[in-house]
This record gives C-alpha cells, structure tokens and sequence, in this order.
C-alpha cells in the first residue's frame, strides 16, 4: 500500500480571520462569508497551487467555525489554528454606499460606478488580541519557508506587537519574511503608524499600497519609497487602477491592472499578493510575478466577498508554475 503523505506547507499566513457580513443586493439582508488579509492570502494562495496554511486564534463560536470550515474547503490547512474558549470571534460588517460623483470610481459590470465600501469592525478584545510572542517559536511559524504577515496583527494588541518583533527579530536563514503593510487607520487611533514602516524594513518582500504609503510616509511614488525602504529584498507598490511597481535588485518593473468591471474594492490588496508569492514560489521573473498577482487581484474585483472566485484563480494555476 502506498503511503500517500499531504504535501508540505509552503506559505503560512499568520493573522486574524473575521466573520464577514455582506449586504445582499436591494435588501436589509446580509449573506455570511470570510475575510482578514491573511486568510484571504491563504485561500488565493490554495486556489493558485500553493499548499498554504493559516495561524491564528478564533473564538468557540459559530463565526469561528464557520471560518475554519470555509478555510479548510478552500484548501488552506487549518490544523494548527487555536479556538479560545473565553474570548470571541471578531467581526466586520460591510456597508455600501454610493460612489463618489467625481467620476473617479471603478465601474460595475453595467458600466456604472461601483459602490464604495465602509467597514465596521467589531474585534476589540477578540481572540486573534490574545496571540502572544510565544507563538513565534512554534515550529510551523518558525520553520516557515516563507511566512506572511500584515501590519494589522501589530495593531491589535501589545502581544500581537510583540508577537510580530519576536518574528521579524529571529534568525531567518533561508526562509523569507512578506509583509504587507495594509493600514487600518482606525486600530492606529492615537498612536503613531510610522511603526508600520519600520516592521516593513525586517522583511524580505514588502507590499504596500500607493495610497497608504501616502498617509505614512508623504509620498506613494514607488522610487522615493525604495529610497526610504531599501532593506527589504524586494518592494512592492500596488497603485490601484493604475497597476504595480515592484523594485529588486537594483531594477524597477510595473505592470498595468487587468481591466475589469468592478464589483467591490475589499480583498484586492491581498489576492494580488498571493499571486506575486505564488510567482516567486515557481520562480518567476519579476516581470512574471506582477502579472500573476494583477490578474489575481482581478478575480477579487468581481465578487462583492473578500475571496476571488475561486475558478478564475485556478485558471492561472499554469502561468504561476510556469518558470
């Protein structure tokens, strides 16, 4: 009988995950689904071939079973996911409203402007808080070939801050560190988000969007950026509609958005990094690894949940093992 192993994680994703409420369409009514950056990079990660696992703590709680089961259907290993039976799942709610009449909003499938979306969230005190600098020395965060983090984890408590310094502090070797920046402002309420960037400057591969760069640092243009970040192997700018700019070794490559109509913004951010992770997995030119996660990000553009489709991701399967 053939012994017929599970084949080894490639990517862990450390983070919260939330429950998620969308609006149904014309009605009070919402439907249920999943989000938190990291969790969304570990299902586009799955989609896209990669054997992902996500890390982290939910409550004993409906949400939170609701989200292991969606991970675990998605692909994503979920086994080393923690369950408090104190603290709660945590939460956001999605609000849509309508688009700003300045022309500058993405257009829906009917050529109309897409709604914008408000986030409530609902997380203070949620078991994803308790995460602790302990967790960095466990084995599947601390063997990691390649470990993803958010600047969201070290704005939800002191231990989650502490657990992130622990991380980025431990000797790497030949495993690599991704960071993407993903500002929340309102988890940075009177304290100073400038923290972000110097966390971004311990990774290896760092992303960070145009816009939030903008509100940290005073500048989104990608070269001015390289200047202020230059440790990180590689920089990644994502600029919206406007495509990609990533530095490494001393050359600078963009790549344009795929054009698509635009359902709804969320969870774009964080399928385009899976898809440039998943390049650089297979080993992609850089080149290669912007294309893969524009048309990544894309898949995530035409749903009105965080998580792209995930029929689109796997169409690109073959251009993410192509060398």
């Amino acid at each position: 009988m053939v012994d017929r192993q599970e084949p080894a994680v490639q990517v862990t994703c450390l983070g919260e995950a939330l429950a998620v409420l969308v609006p149904e369409p014309g009605g009070p009514h919402y439907t249920l689904t999943v989000g938190g950056a990291e969790a969304n990079v570990a299902c586009a990660l799955s989609a896209l071939g990669v054997r992902a696992r996500w890390v982290g703590r939910l409550g004993d709680d409906h949400f939170g079973r609701t989200i292991l089961r969606t991970l675990a259907e998605r692909g994503v290993d979920v086994a080393l996911a923690e369950t408090d039976p104190v603290r709660l799942t945590g939460l956001y709610i999605k609000e849509l409203t309508d688009p700003p009449t300045d022309g500058q909003a993405p257009t829906g499938p009917d050529g109309a402007a897409a709604p914008m979306t408000r986030m409530r969230y609902y997380r203070a005190g949620s078991a994803a808080s308790a995460m602790g600098p302990q967790l960095a020395a466990e084995p599947a965060v601390r063997d990691a070939p390649l470990l993803h983090l958010t600047g969201i984890t070290p704005a939800l408590s002191e231990s989650c801050a502490a657990l992130v310094e622990a991380i980025l502090a431990a000797p790497r070797r030949d495993r690599l560190v991704s960071f993407d920046v993903n500002l929340r402002p309102a988890l940075w309420t009177g304290r100073d988000p400038s923290l972000l960037i110097d966390l971004a400057r311990r990774a290896d591969l760092v992303f960070i969007g145009a816009d939030e760069a903008e509100a940290i640092c005073g500048t989104g243009e990608p070269d001015r950026l390289r200047a202020l970040m230059p440790e990180p192997r590689t920089l990644v700018v994502k600029q919206g509609a406007a495509g990609a700019v990533a530095h490494e070794g001393g050359q600078a490559v963009h790549a344009p958005a795929v054009p698509v109509d635009v359902v709804e913004l969320t969870g774009a951010g964080d399928a385009f990094a899976a898809g440039f992770i998943a390049g650089q997995l297979r080993g992609l030119s850089l080149p290669g690894r912007l294309g893969l996660g524009t048309r990544a990000a894309a898949s995530a553009l035409r749903v009105r949940g965080d998580l792209g489709e995930l029929g689109d991701l796997a169409a690109h399967r073959d251009l993410a093992g192509a060398a």
